[in-house]
């Protein structure tokens, strides 16, 4: 007897890299092993020597095939071992590790727009459909779009055993939204990418295509963001940690390390507008979604628990956007002796 094993890696492609797939056929028993790909067809070689290598580092079952097949989530990595130019994940590693300590948390709420042609569902051929304003968590054919899709993911992603936490419909016709978390911001990752993969399949099915382009529909439309929710240890426990974190993502370039790195083509959607706040200008507020950084209300009548980044987009890589804001903000409270 044998099983099916997907193989799924994120690619070289700029400035926003795209996954990849392929299937290995594997002895019932037998553990997925390392195994290889043309890196000159994924932009992560060229063709004189192109072997590149995928090393699993996160298998769950998949859904999709069912029975005992799995998905296998894998590093890229060159021939001798060390880490692909591309492999993010292991710029990861060693920042989470370092902060350990401090009990990282993560919730990433995932938006996404799905376009049948070349118009997003929902929009009528040859025109628009009514302004932004019902869409959102609406009810009823003449507002939701794409819902079936939306179901079926969501349950592919509870059988994966993934922490996907909900969904809902957002601002504009045919966008949605997933959240994955709480989880530590390795596996936040890594959970966050499979649930994109099975997203991605799951659209295919239906003749729809997924994306995360940040602003799928120019004009007087919301973009598509991944806000991400923050915390440490000490976050939840303590509000002055909660401001120090804040004030630690506005000091000197932070700002700008972040946003450069918060997902291509931001400058279209952190406009200042659509809750958002412009990209070169960073603020933090209470119960304030044109903020750069939002602290939800309970947290402040609480006096603990967590920060909403509001600039990431919805085409991050959540291994960089992780990084960054355990590195900016765990240096910053250990500093303090906030730990």
């Amino acid at each position: 007897m044998s099983y099916k094993a997907e193989y799924i890696w994120i690619d070289g492609t700029e400035p926003t890299a795209l996954l990849r797939s392929k299937t290995k056929i594997l002895a019932d028993g037998a553990e997925p092993p390392v195994w290889g790909f043309d890196g000159s067809s994924t932009n992560q070689a060229e063709g004189h020597s192109s072997d590149r290598v995928l090393r699993p580092v996160f298998v769950c079952p998949d859904p999709i095939r069912g029975g005992d097949n799995v998905l296998v989530l894998s590093e890229v990595e060159e021939i001798n071992g060390e880490a692909h130019a591309s492999n993010t994940r292991a710029l990861l590693r060693p920042i989470a590790e370092k902060y350990a300590e401090q009990d990282s948390w993560f919730g990433i709420e995932q938006e996404y727009t799905f376009f049948k042609g070349s118009r997003p569902l929902g929009f009528p051929e040859g025109g628009f459909p009514a302004p932004q304003g019902h869409y959102y968590c609406g009810v009823g054919a003449e507002a939701v779009f794409g819902r079936e899709i939306v179901e079926l993911h969501l349950d592919r992603c509870l059988a994966a055993g993934l922490k996907i936490s909900g969904i809902n419909a957002e601002v504009m016709p045919g966008q949605w939204e997933f959240q994955v978390g709480p989880a530590g911001p390795v596996e936040v990752s890594d959970h966050l990418w499979i649930a994109r993969y099975l997203l991605y399949r799951t659209a295919e099915e239906f003749g729809v295509e997924a994306t995360l382009d940040p602003k799928p529909a120019r004009g007087d439309w919301n973009g598509a963001g991944a806000h991400t929710n923050f915390s440490t240890k000490a976050m939840r426990e303590n509000y002055d940690a909660i401001i120090t974190a804040c004030e630690a993502l506005g000091e000197g370039d932070k700002p700008m390390e972040h946003v450069s790195q918060y997902g291509a083509d931001i400058e279209s959607r952190l406009t200042g507008h659509h809750e958002t706040a412009p990209w070169n200008k960073y603020t933090y507020g209470v119960s304030n979604r044109g903020a750069s950084v939002r602290i939800p209300w309970q947290v402040e009548v609480e006096k603990k628990g967590y920060i909403e980044d509001r600039r990431p987009n919805a085409n991050i890589d959540p291994y960089v956007v992780t990084r960054l804001l355990v590195n900016t903000c765990c240096s910053a409270l250990e500093k303090a002796g906030q730990v």
